[in-house]
């Protein structure tokens, strides 16, 4: 069973809370609610999230400083995350939210079905990472195990395995290049356009890696890296 991916939805009004459950309730995913900055700091804490929708205006801790927060994390500097505001104070405005590390900055009422589909997408790409880490340490396991011992499904050759990773992570290239084709004829900003080409550099990571076990490019088993 593939595990749901989990989103969080932080603003300090219940009713908005409700408004974007409802909207976001069709990607049956798992969405985590949080009415400040500090619980959803707190949440970040013990949970790993596809990507964060972060209300601007907020008592107390408002969504940039919550940002910086969770741009400061090691932990949690990678979340893609998406201001939610019910203000437009123009072009300076907006670039503090993308200062801030935002991928995207979307004004209130927004376009439930733009919303839902932007959100489709880094859930989908948080759960393509997911897996190619997944397929990694059984990989790396089996190498370790002397190429036979480890059990992957049924078992397969080394050969057979590299194969099958190699095949995944191309669907994966293939999306992410999709991805950044779309950014480009949507004239997309430039933190968006930099999230797509920090992904980019984690696949090429991985090919190189996944290469660099194929039969005759190098003697011993080498060390598989983490997608991270």
């Amino acid at each position: 069973m593939v595990q749901k991916a989990k989103i969080l939805l932080v603003d300090d009004r219940p009713e908005n809370l409700l408004a974007l459950e409802a909207i976001l309730s069709a990607l049956d995913q798992t969405l985590v609610r949080a009415s400040s900055g500090e619980e959803a700091l707190k949440a970040l804490l013990t949970d790993d999230f596809a990507v964060i929708l972060l209300d601007v205006q907020m008592p107390g801790m408002d969504g940039f400083e919550t940002a910086a927060h969770i741009k400061r994390r090691e932990r949690t500097r990678d979340i893609p995350i998406i201001f939610l505001t019910a203000i437009n104070h123009g072009p300076h405005h907006t670039f503090r939210g993308y200062a801030a590390g935002a991928v995207d900055y979307i004004s209130k009422p927004f376009d439930p079905w733009v919303l839902r589909a932007k959100v489709s997408v880094f859930v989908e790409l948080y759960m393509k990472n997911c897996q190619l880490r997944e397929q990694a340490a059984l990989l790396r396991l089996q190498l370790e195990g002397g190429g036979g011992k480890a059990s992957i499904g049924a078992a397969k050759e080394p050969a057979g395995l590299l194969a099958e990773l190699s095949a995944r992570l191309a669907a994966v290239e293939e999306q992410a290049e999709a991805l950044s084709k779309q950014l480009d004829d949507e004239s997309a900003d430039a933190a968006a356009v930099a999230t797509a080409a920090h992904l980019e550099r984690k696949l090429t990571g991985l090919r190189r890696a996944l290469d660099a076990l194929e039969p005759g490019t190098g003697s011993g088993a080498p060390t598989v890296p983490s997608p991270n």
